[in-house]
């Protein structure tokens, strides 16, 4: 079964900020570039199997089912719907940030 991907507004906003930093602050727009090639190539992957990622420990995102998908040193958040066949991405951040503040500040 191949299952559709739905980007959130706040995981677009993620990609434009990494993009942003790579590109405008450390000056790499070409590593900039096949940063964003690779978080989206591993989006585009969750078509197929997407419950292979491992469940957000943190409530009340476990209870939702909320999954990371690693890429670099960046995470993917995403929710699959299995009713729906539907992944929608919800956060795309720097591993390193503290995803339960942003998660609370994109509810």
């Amino acid at each position: 079964m191949t299952w559709n991907i739905e980007i959130s507004k706040d995981a677009e906003q993620g990609l434009e900020e990494i993009e942003s930093y790579i590109a405008d602050t450390l000056l790499e727009p070409t590593t900039a570039e096949k940063q964003l090639h690779r978080i989206r190539d591993a989006i585009r992957k969750l078509d197929q199997f997407p419950l292979r990622y491992r469940v957000y420990e943190q409530e009340p995102w476990r209870t939702m089912g909320l999954r990371v998908l690693p890429v670099d040193n960046y995470v993917a958040l995403y929710l699959p719907d299995e009713a729906k066949a539907t992944v929608t991405i919800i956060h795309i951040m720097y591993g390193g940030h503290d995803i339960v503040h942003q998660l609370t500040e994109s509810e």
